[in-house]
């Protein structure tokens, strides 16, 4: 059972945790510790609510967990430079919107990640402990939010 939740899963941790971290060996890192707690705690999952619902409630709750961690380290240079990115292929446009997800507010970095993930609405509300409504206007502003970053970085032009 744990394998088929893992190979489920996995991917779309990994990208909840890279829009969180903007770097790929720390959401690996990430990754790793959310299933070793799902691992640990899988027996005593009550199906009070979705699997996936408390598995990506795991995942943000390791990422806030690191970005506090982080906020306590010295600040470092990002991994690339975001004027390289204009006119580049669409890796690199993937990296720039990680980029961007990752300068949002703590929630809306959990809303997004998990939107672009395609859980509904009604469970990324259960994650965040919004209303379903709240949720929705919150995506809505985000979706804004990154598409002005993006014009900030010379896209979409």
């Amino acid at each position: 059972m744990f394998e088929e939740i893992y190979s489920r899963y996995a991917s779309q941790i990994f990208r909840v945790c890279l829009g969180y971290t903007n770097d790929a060996d720390q959401a690996k890192d990430l990754v790793q510790e959310t299933f070793i707690s799902v691992w640990k705690n899988l027996p005593s999952f009550r199906y009070d609510s979705e699997i996936s619902t408390w598995i990506f409630r795991i995942a943000t709750n390791n990422c806030l967990r690191a970005l506090e961690v982080s906020k306590r380290m010295p600040t470092a240079e990002l991994p690339y430079n975001l004027a390289e990115t204009l006119e580049e292929s669409p890796e690199e446009k993937l990296k720039l919107l990680y980029r961007c997800i990752s300068e949002l507010e703590e929630t809306d970095r959990i809303i997004i990640s998990l939107e672009l993930e395609g859980l509904p609405q009604t469970g990324i509300a259960a994650v965040v402990g919004l209303s379903h409504g709240n949720v929705r206007v919150k995506i809505h502003r985000i979706k804004e939010k990154l598409t002005q970053k993006f014009h900030e970085y010379g896209q979409f032009r």
